[in-house]
């Protein structure tokens, strides 16, 4: 899939800060920063917001970016007028602790097919350390059976 634009349309990360205002991505600090052909990169800070009691990276903080640029990138792919997606399985592996500065995760297709979208994210510290790998499942759902849920 490597430089095959995979996405619907032609996104750009200024279109995507409507989806930050009163979420969990706006109080962790999650912004997407760049969209590659089939990839999506996002930071994430490490501090009060996302540590845990001794000072490190909370890894369900890290979780949380992870599912935050699957649950985007399924979105980017399919039509926002009539879909979105949604999380539906979740695996992390913490790597290496981190105690300060940003985590940058990069979000890459594994198998985006039909209604089910597996994403593999690797997160980065500022060093370009790996600090963990994770793979998320999101089911893209219709807009309107979701409205008569």
């Amino acid at each position: 899939m490597e430089n095959k634009k995979i996405w619907y349309g032609e996104p750009t990360v200024e279109e995507l800060e409507w989806m930050n205002p009163e979420t969990l991505a706006d109080s962790l600090h999650i912004r997407v920063t760049e969209i590659g052909h089939d990839y999506i990169k996002g930071t994430m800070p490490v501090d009060g917001r996302t540590k845990q009691p001794f000072g490190l990276l909370h890894g369900g903080a890290s979780v949380s970016l992870a599912e935050t640029l699957g649950s985007i990138a399924s979105w980017l792919m399919v039509n926002p007028e009539h879909f979105i997606g949604v999380g539906i399985e979740i695996n992390a592996n913490h790597i290496k602790a981190v105690k300060e500065g940003y985590v940058t995760g990069v979000c890459r297709p594994i198998h985006v097919k039909g209604m089910n979208h597996i994403w593999e994210i690797k997160i980065f510290n500022d060093n370009g350390d790996l600090t963990c790998i994770s793979r998320f499942t999101c089911s893209i759902v219709s807009k309107a059976k979701m409205q008569q849920r």
